[in-house]
Formats: structure tokens, sequence, C-alpha cells
């Protein structure tokens, strides 16, 4: 068998069916929007690796108030796996942004792919886990002891002030996203919720439809009873059958929420960091991320 012939070009809309095809044999859950959320953001950012007309490879990245940038998407067909095709489109993302002067990089790692990450230099920041839910049950109720710890002025609303929660989202995440936030917004509106004490946000959810399930997050709760209200809210207004939700694994309650509602653990993520972490955020706020392919 001859050498694989194999070049890298910027990733254009008419790659977004290719794209979509190397998601559902990796059984991941990104959809056509989602493809375009990336390329809208970072038009000459995203690359594919093609071999003989074909795709056979791919690679994000975004730019996030030029704090830091966030790579994803990182995709290899079956076939073409352990040729080195994985590597390439990395270093040409990490090229890319050194180029635009990002100095600090992240991205979410799966067992499979962090020894590859390290070799170039990221480092773990923290874990995660992804837990899923499915087929879908009833959503999780309220017990009692839950519902006496709210006031009057306990209140979970729909977008109350969308402003509010893209300033929570920027210091929780470290860098601003608004412009990715509200694209998911417009598009899953039934998911955006906002707890509210005494006036003051608590907590939020986004979410979206992923191509296999619904997929909640960002989802910040300052406490656990902000946090389980706002996954009661969730659960009631998807009807699919899958559920996804990447949880930090370090928070002391969300793993006992999410099997409370029947999720079960499904796999292991490792946030990692490529340079100096000056914009950290502040994580332990959040309940789950938004995805590992944003961050």
């Amino acid at each position: 068998m001859g050498k694989l012939q194999m070049h890298l070009r910027t990733m254009t809309k008419a790659d977004i069916p290719s794209g979509m095809g190397l998601v559902e044999l990796a059984g991941w859950n990104q959809t056509s929007s989602d493809w375009e959320r990336f390329l809208n953001t970072s038009p000459q950012g995203c690359f594919v690796a093609e071999s003989e007309g074909q795709v056979c490879g791919t690679v994000t990245t975004i730019i996030y108030e030029g704090r830091f940038a966030w790579v994803g998407m990182v995709l290899v067909a079956p076939e073409h796996r352990g040729t080195g095709i994985g590597t390439k489109l990395l270093v040409r993302a990490i090229e890319h942004l050194e180029t635009v002067g990002v100095a600090t990089i992240k991205l979410d790692a799966t067992p499979n792919g962090k020894p590859l990450y390290e070799k170039l230099g990221f480092v773990t920041e923290y874990e995660i886990e992804r837990w899923a839910l499915g087929p879908h049950t009833q959503p999780l109720k309220p017990d009692s002891t839950f519902g006496q710890q709210f006031s009057e002025s306990e209140k979970l609303e729909k977008v109350v002030n969308l402003n509010e929660i893209l300033k929570v989202d920027r210091e929780a995440f470290g860098a601003d996203r608004s412009a990715l936030l509200l694209s998911l917004h417009r598009e899953s509106l039934e998911f955006t919720a906002a707890l509210y004490h005494e006036g003051s946000l608590v907590g939020y959810t986004l979410g979206r439809h992923g191509s296999r399930a619904d997929h909640i997050g960002p989802w910040m709760a300052k406490n656990e009873t902000a946090a389980r209200q706002l996954l009661t809210a969730f659960l009631a207004r998807t009807t699919r059958e899958m559920i996804f939700v990447d949880c930090l694994k370090s928070s002391p309650f969300v793993s006992r929420l999410l099997a409370s509602a029947r999720f079960e653990f499904s796999r292991p993520l490792t946030r990692m960091v490529r340079g100096a972490n000056i914009f950290a955020g502040r994580p332990e706020l959040f309940c789950a991320i938004l995805g590992p392919e944003f961050g």
C-alpha cells in the first residue's frame, strides 16, 4: 500500500456534510448548526485534512475575547486513524492560534486523546464526567425538604435578563462568549432559564438539541438547591429520549443530583490547557460545561 497522500486546508461551509459524516461515525452529538457556529466564529481557524478529494479529518478553533482559544472537533475517519492525521491537524490549529497572537489554548480531552495533547504541551486543569439519561424518564421532582428552602422571593424564570446571565458566565468561564451563547439561546429558547433569590441571579442553564440527544450546559448554580431546581426545569422541557450533561467531577453534589434523576456515568474527560492559565475563571460555579467542543 502506498503512502497516504493528504493535505490540510481551511474548512468551509461546503465541508459541513463531510464533518457531519465524521460526527456520525464517531457517535458524537454535534449538528450542522454547530459546525456553522464554528465557521461563523472562526472562519480562518477551522481546518480539514483531505485525501483523494475526501475529507478525512477535522479540527476547529474559537478565540474567546483574545484571552484564550478553544480547540475542538478533532475527528479522524476510522480508516485513517493512527496515520498521524490528528497530530498534523492539532499542530496546524496551534500554529494558527500562535500566529494570531493567542498564547493560551484549552480543550477537553478523551482518555485516548490525552497522551497526544500532553506531547503537544497541554497539562491537566480539572476533570469532567459525561452523564447520560436515556430513554427519557419522568422529570426529577423536588422533595419536601427542597421546597422548604425557597422563600416567596425565589423565582425560576425563563430568560429574565439575558445580559445578566452573560455577565455572570464571563466571570465563571474566564472570557466572554456572548455570541456563542446567544446563538444557542436563539436555537433552543426553551432550555434557557434563570433562577433568582431576592433579586440576585443564583443560577442559569442553557441547552441545545444535538444530533443524538439534548444537551444541558452551561449549567451554573451557586448552591445545590439552585442546581436541583434548574435540573428539574430542564428535564421538564425536554422530550428527547437521550440527554447528555458534562459535569465537573469536583462538584460536591452534581453527580448525586444526576444519579437521583436516573442519569448514568458515561465517560471521563479532562480539561487541559497549553500556556499560562491567566484567565481561569471560576469553574467551581459550574455544575456542567457547555460541551467539550465549545468549553
